[in-house]
């Protein structure tokens, strides 16, 4: 391996924004500017008992603490575990296996999300997470607004929490002067809705029994984190994960289940171990996903797809699969928290929707690249390290919400979207286009914890 190809494979996808729009010369002035980056969480007594604040907090955590290289400081985090995550025992014991760093008291001037039962205003721009039913995100705390929260969707506060990192990084990284200022959220039952108003939704008596996960990058560890913190019993779905590649350092900075001491395993077996301790029963498959991947009629009919791959993605239709679910991610500077959500079968097949163009050159004229290309004399791995995508937890989060939504609103009869299509810079201008109703089909159901 070349030196620029282990850059490449440890570089933090979410600091390479700075190396992309020039802000940074270097890769070590990059890790510098992130490394000021700090998040604070207080949490109220009342999230050691409510299984949706719960997964908002735990969320939080898994993606500032990936992002936020400065430190994320978490205020009162104490109690019982009511959500069930692998290997923790309490909730503060949660928090620190995610990166979390629990403090007695609360810092003043250091952007703030706070979560549950916490009124102080610790400072000017603080944000609260909040959620209803199937409605998660937040508002400033200055408006002095709560939603119900109410239910026990936990989607909803993973998206909760999702959100609130992504305005805090808008808020740190400058930009964006709406960022913290104002309530951005979403409505995953009908995610045309107004998220505010925190309108009804089908009753969640049940989940899917069954879903294979194509890729398990960033989107496809964002799935099953959304999964493992839905209400299953001790003994949760059946999964089949799909993917041939290992772990490597740069999965850190986006991927929400990779941790140090799984890098170099390979993905499947590592997000097996994770999900078997969880309670789900998995099935891994190590080959290439393309045309002649079929499927059998005994393997799970619903496909969760979370690839980059453009042809790929062309063959989600024709191997077997009843119904596919899939999310795409922007990846450039500009682009990289934009989220579209497609289901199939739609309107416009698959292989309509992904063209796969051409490559063309990646420019490596900023200044970051040109230093690394002085240094190496390495064009090729210059261009490779430039042309990787940039990439950030609280987008995958987000997006895994909307398509886990999709699943179990397949599962509980509800209406389909063909396409959600929106951007964490500005979530009121989305696009939400409702599906023909689908053929009837029973993907299969399993009751909740009690």
């Amino acid at each position: 391996m070349t030196s620029l190809e282990a850059v490449a494979d440890s570089l933090n996808r979410t600091v390479k924004i700075l190396l992309d729009n020039g802000e940074a010369s270097s890769l070590e002035e990059a890790e510098r500017i992130f490394a000021q980056y700090r998040l604070q969480i207080v949490v109220g007594p009342d999230v050691a008992r409510n299984t949706v604040l719960q997964a908002a907090l735990l969320t939080a955590v898994n993606c500032a603490s990936r992002t936020f290289l400065g430190g994320v400081s978490v205020v009162g985090a104490t109690g019982p575990l009511c959500v069930r995550l692998p290997s923790s025992k309490d909730l503060r014991d949660a928090v620190v296996q995610l990166g979390g760093q629990p403090m007695a008291g609360v810092e003043l001037a250091v952007p703030t999300v706070l979560i549950g039962d916490v009124e102080t205003l610790v400072e000017p721009l603080a944000i609260r997470a909040t959620f209803t039913e199937w409605c998660g995100g937040v508002i400033p705390m200055a408006r002095q607004l709560r939603l119900a929260e109410r239910g026990n969707f936990t989607p909803a506060g993973v998206l909760a929490g999702a959100i609130a990192v992504a305005e805090m990084f808008q808020r740190v990284r400058g930009g964006n002067p709406f960022a913290c200022r104002r309530s951005a959220g979403l409505d995953l039952w009908c995610p045309k809705r107004d998220w505010l108003r925190g309108e009804g939704a089908a009753k969640l008596d049940r989940l899917p029994s069954s879903a294979c996960l194509i890729g398990l990058g960033n989107l496809g560890q964002s799935y099953l984190w959304v999964m493992g913190l839905l209400p299953y019993a001790d003994i949760a779905a059946n999964l089949v994960l799909q993917d041939m590649d290992v772990l490597a350092p740069a999965n850190l900075s986006t991927s929400l289940l990779t941790t140090q001491a799984l890098l170099g395993m390979r993905k499947t077996r590592a997000m097996a171990q994770w999900a078997e301790a969880r309670g789900f029963r998995t099935t891994i498959i190590e080959r290439k996903f393309e045309g002649n991947f079929q499927i059998t009629p005994q393997e799970a009919p619903v496909a969760l797809v979370g690839v980059d791959n453009g042809l790929a993605r062309q063959d989600v239709e024709s191997v077997g699969f009843t119904r596919v679910i899939e999310a795409g991610l922007g990846a450039g500077p500009q682009d990289f928290m934009g989220i579209d959500v497609h289901t199939l079968p739609a309107t416009r097949t698959s292989r309509e929707m992904w063209q796969v163009e051409e490559a063309t050159d990646t420019d490596i004229a900023r200044p970051a690249y040109t230093a690394l290309l002085q240094a190496s004399q390495d064009r090729c791995g210059t261009v490779r390290l430039a042309g990787r995508s940039v990439g950030a937890p609280f987008v995958g989060a987000t997006a895994a919400c909307l398509v886990i939504a999709e699943l179990v609103r397949l599962t509980l009869g509800g209406e389909r979207h063909e396409l959600i299509s929106c951007h964490l810079r500005e979530l009121t201008n989305r696009i939400v286009i409702a599906g023909q109703a689908w053929s009837p089909f029973n993907p299969g159901t399993i009751l909740l914890a009690v």
